[in-house]
């Protein structure tokens, strides 16, 4: 439904004017002229049925470029207008009117444009077109609800707002990464994120941690689409399908998000807006702890001794870590250790035109001291972007911008279950013992660590002495260049580029007992850099003979990547905190160099005609020519076919119309093939070049055999929708079915040993993907004064695993996780089934499928590993409501996963160290009778004995990944996710000030978790981005809840 609100931005207004998709025939009923002479002036107000004045609408002398747009109150003054003139009005959805002037003042009421719905948005290669030609499911998102939530990764606001779009957030910190993902995953080995396109240029969004190791994984490095200035789109534009995509071929395979930015447009006043936020950050969940046992086994105070075991605390003296006595108590260590995070925002903006020449620019800088000690991270955002036509006729247009972005974070959260983990040692720190006591100082006299224990870190020590940072300079580029031949043909060349450097850094200083108590020392250096150049001839005619209407497109792109990398570690340094890479042995130094370079060449073309308006059918091919793959398998083609039947408007046209309720009906049906092309360097065997402990250099053969005939992935997909509208737009619904077969798979099948080889590079492999989405949106009530707009948007996705191997049914192929537990896709299965250890269960007989218990009466683990869960939800769901009365605006998101599951290595570890609030149920510890029998004989007997819940709990952790069925939950969770609040004041309060416009907003995020089966740990708590296992979540920094407060300025 096309929202007409006060804060409608100005420029979609000129984005759909501009294609003339919403202009209707003149309708002379819908204006109240009054004659009066204005001296060559043209001045009047702009409403809509309603009376609300329409802000952005087009105002010009027809057939000229003289023109204006209307302001806040929906008036507008047009000089150097002539008597007999003809004032053509124009806004997207309403019917165009044109009214010839002599001298009166026009006061114009726009009507809907019920007939045609020129709803125009951004396709593929940027193409705008109307959406009901669009034979394929897509949505846009504007950039006024991107900004509600006023998130810090642009990827998070995307969360509910788009069916069939799941957001996969990571807890790591400021500037943690998420990852997006479009109807289920295609590719056992790909990481699943469609493909991010700004402004007619790909983007990389590089996701998370180099290495996803469950217990020991690299810093999380965020995503590459936080660095986009939310401020600065006016849209993005989700294309979820293979059809809607395939125009991008192999680099379409999990679909495609097209992001427009704002361009100048012609503003009242200066053009200057400022606005600034600061918001309060607090631990927004926190596991659930017991609060009435100490530290020790077995009921005995142990102040060595790692788990919280011990006696009952009622206030007793006891002998502390360090020697010292003090009256025993009960500490939250974990909402102790966190601080209440601020993050500051500031954004100075301008935009105008003049004449032919539009300017935009921005300048953005955010800072984000977080809730956890010492990690911190600053971004600065900087857009320079004009835009002009020149020639005759201004038939040539030019368009040119540029971005820099510069992010510094110092402290990135280091994540796993290891002794420098902060959240790990907090977490399952024994209940009494303070962890503040370690605040300061954090080194002895010697210079040594102050800890409790011998092993692990003190986390305050840590953000002092174990530090790391990194900076990444990055820049974002294009430019084009743009001539219309004829009212119907153009031409367009267009280059961009996509580059950034990164440098890090870690220390280690001496005194901890990690590394023996040795300084260590490493470095990391990135290089990227990705071009495209292209170019695109298209051409469209409403009339090419009778009633037929046609379009078409031809165009190409180059593009080039390279990447370079460095990394250097001095494990130990000879003089300790001297903090450079010769300083040590040599023997100590490891250095791991990368290259990575790969080019695409690529022709496309579209082919469309309709018929009468109403009927739509488009063709599209794109050809690729990878540098991936052999000469012989390097080429490879994609093509699509669509049509959209506008049942309304055809009966409209060649019956008696609709019913008067009933106001738009359209279907749509496509199909489609697109690809997922490899990485570079996977053809060939190749050495890599390292160093035995004397330093002498040696070559190794990778344990990987490539095949050089293997070829590109390949998704084939079928897709069918429908949307209504009823009640004159009040009412929208919009269905799609889709089917997805992504075929030849590439996969790394085992090999034997004695081959030289782990696994050899194969094309295998069928994942299926279907699923319905639902989009129902609404306005139930509108008024003069009052509005409430809803959006309900539904989501289903089965993934199944058709085939891995030929022959090989039930075959598994890992997507993550560690020995004990792990993440399969299965062949028969689902994709992202986990797996792990289950209760040994008597397996017949009148005990089938009791417990089989120890002698002792305890639980026991399965020898193998079993299905116990999947991560795929059965569906999502996402309900956003806007209420606006007269200035205010209130909105509120609601989104919820239903079903799914999730591994919990967080509540293992609490259950196991005698923390977790289950271990002492209503403050007492009392012995239990477990549920089960236990092996007498031949045969089996009811268990009569009973255990401590401290051998109960121990028995259930056993092993690394304990009894994995254990600590499986329903990763089902429903939350009001964001509440946002905003004034705008009146422009009547504003005309003796300088201010074109006030607005004053509050916003909190992560509101209410109204239901969760993982009780106090977020099942967004995920513990990598970068990796198709996310069912699982390891001892990450709880989420956030955040208070927001912004401002925002126009002069």
């Amino acid at each position: 439904m096309l929202k007409r609100l006060k804060s409608v931005s100005m420029l979609l207004f000129l984005m759909g004017a501009s294609t003339g998709a919403a202009y209707a025939v003149a309708n002379p009923g819908v204006a109240d002229v009054k004659i009066t002479q204005q001296n060559g002036a043209c001045t009047g107000v702009v409403v809509d049925a309603t009376g609300e004045t329409v802000i952005g609408a087009s105002v010009v002398v027809k057939g000229t470029t003289n023109g204006t747009i209307t302001g806040l109150d929906g008036d507008f003054s047009l000089s150097n207008v002539k008597k007999g003139d003809i004032i053509q009005i124009s806004f997207v959805g309403y019917q165009t009117v044109e009214i010839p002037w002599d001298g009166q003042p026009i006061n114009v009421t726009l009507q809907d444009d019920t007939q045609t719905l020129g709803e125009v948005v951004v396709t593929a290669l940027g193409i705008k077109r109307e959406k009901k030609a669009l034979g394929y499911a897509m949505q846009e998102v504007k950039g006024d609800a991107l900004l509600e939530a006023r998130e810090t990764n642009l990827a998070n606001a995307l969360t509910g707002k788009v069916s069939g779009v799941q957001i996969i957030r990571s807890s790591n910190g400021p500037g943690g990464s998420s990852k997006i993902q479009l109807r289920g995953a295609n590719s056992v080995t790909g990481l699943n994120q469609p493909l991010i396109v700004v402004d007619g240029v790909p983007m990389d969004n590089f996701t998370g941690a180099s290495n996803n190791d469950i217990d020991n994984p690299t810093l999380d490095m965020g995503n590459g689409l936080s660095d986009i200035n939310a401020e600065d789109i006016e849209s993005m534009s989700v294309l979820k399908g293979a059809s809607a995509a395939a125009l991008y071929g192999s680099r379409a395979g999990n679909g495609v998000i097209l992001i427009t930015t704002k361009k100048g447009t012609k503003r009242e006043g200066l053009g200057i807006t400022i606005s600034g936020s600061v918001s309060a950050e607090t631990t927004f969940m926190l596991p659930k702890r017991q609060k009435a046992f100490g530290q020790g086994e077995n009921g005995v105070f142990d102040s060595t001794n790692g788990y919280s075991w011990g006696p009952e605390v009622t206030g007793q003296s006891y002998t502390k870590w360090d020697g010292t006595t003090a009256n025993m108590q009960i500490f939250d260590n974990v909402k102790n250790f966190f601080d209440t995070g601020v993050n500051l925002s500031e954004s100075i903006s301008f935009q105008q035109q003049y004449d032919k020449t539009s300017i935009y620019t921005s300048l953005n800088r955010m800072d984000d001291s977080s809730m956890i000690p010492g990690a911190n991270l600053s971004r600065t955002n900087l857009t320079l972007r004009a835009s002009s036509t020149f020639g005759k006729d201004d038939r040539w247009s030019i368009d040119a911008k540029v971005q820099y972005i510069n992010t510094l974070a110092e402290n990135r959260p280091i994540s796993g279950a290891r002794g420098n983990n902060a959240f790990y040692t907090i977490f399952n720190m024994p209940t009494t013992i303070d962890i503040r006591d370690f605040s300061s100082p954090v080194k002895d006299e010697f210079g040594e660590m102050i800890w409790w224990s011998k092993g692990g870190i003190n986390p305050y020590w840590s953000k002092d002495y174990n530090p790391n940072k990194d900076s990444r300079n990055r820049f974002l580029m294009n430019g084009s260049l743009k001539y219309k031949f004829t009212d119907w043909l153009d031409a367009e060349i267009k280059a961009g580029s996509d580059m950034y450097f990164t440098e890090g850094e870690e220390k280690l200083y001496a005194g901890s007992p990690t590394n023996n108590k040795n300084s260590r020392y490493s470095t990391s250096e990135k290089k990227f850099f990705e071009n495209n150049f292209s170019f695109l001839i298209s051409g469209h005619k409403d009339e090419l003979f009778g009633k037929f209407g046609g379009n078409f497109s031809f165009g190409g792109n180059l593009m080039e990547r390279k990447s370079t990398g460095l990394d250097n570690a001095m494990g130990k340094l000879t003089a300790p905190d001297l903090f450079s890479l010769a300083n040590g042995d040599k023997k100590d130094l490891s250095i791991t160099e990368t290259y990575i370079h790969k080019k695409i060449n690529s022709l496309y073309g579209t082919l469309g005609i309709n018929y009468n308006g109403w009927a739509f059918l488009d063709a599209t091919f794109r050809n690729d020519w990878s540098s991936a793959l052999n000469k012989e398998n390097r080429s490879f083609f994609y093509p699509s076919v669509s049509l959209s039947w506008v049942i309304s408007d055809m009966v409209g046209k060649v019956g008696k119309g609709m019913p008067e309720w009933f106001t738009y009906a359209k279907a749509r049906a496509s199909f489609a093939q697109v690809g997922n092309d490899m990485d570079a360097y996977q053809l060939y065997n190749t050495y890599s070049i390292g160093s035995d402990p004397n330093g002498n250099t040696t070559a190794g053969q990778g344990k990987t055999k490539y095949d050089a005939d293997v070829r590109s992935e390949l998704i084939t997909s079928w897709e069918a929708g429908a949307e209504l509208k009823f009640f004159n737009n009040r009412l929208g619904v919009d269905f799609a079915w889709y089917k997805t077969n992504a075929k030849r798979q590439l996969m790394n099948i085992p090999l034997n040993n004695l081959s030289g080889y782990d696994n050899m590079k194969v094309n295998a492999g069928n994942i299926q993907n279907t699923g319905i989405e639902i989009m129902l949106n609404a306005r139930p009530i509108e008024t003069a004064q009052f509005s409430w707009d809803t959006q309900l948007n539904f989501s289903q996705n089965k993934s199944k695993i058709i085939e891995l191997l030929p022959g090989k049914p039930g075959m598994q192929y890992a997507l993550g996780g560690s020995d004990a537990l792990q993440v399969y896709a299965v062949a028969g299965g689902a994709y992202g089934e986990i797996w792990g250890t289950k209760y040994q269960r008597v397996e017949e007989g009148e005990f089938k499928g009791q417990l089989l218990l120890n002698e002792s009466g305890l639980p026991q683990a399965t020898s193998d590993k079993h299905k116990i869960g999947e991560q795929q939800p059965d569906f999502l769901l996402g309900w956003t409501n806007t209420f606006n009365y007269k200035n205010f605006t209130l909105s509120f998101l609601i989104d919820g996963r239903f079903g799914g599951d999730i591994f919990s290595f967080t509540n293992m570890n609490l259950q196991r160290s005698g923390i977790a609030e289950c271990t002492a149920p209503g403050g007492k510890r009392e012995d239990i009778v477990v549920a089960g029998v236990i092996k007498d004989g031949n045969g089996y007997k009811v268990n009569d004995q009973s255990v401590s819940l401290e051998r109960y709990y121990k028995a259930l952790a056993t092993g690394r990944a304990g009894i994995s069925e254990a600590y499986i939950y329903d990763a089902t969770n429903i939350r009001l996710r964001n509440i946002a609040l905003s004034y705008r004041f009146p422009s009547s309060m504003l005309k003796k000030t300088p201010f074109q416009q006030v607005k004053l907003g509050f916003t909190v995020n992560n509101v209410w978790m109204i239901s969760s089966h993982l009780d106090g740990i977020d099942p967004e708590s995920v513990y990598a981005t970068s990796t198709n296992a996310t069912g699982l979540e390891n001892s990450s920094a709880p989420t956030s809840r955040s208070y927001l407060f912004n401002v925002t300025l126009g002069f």
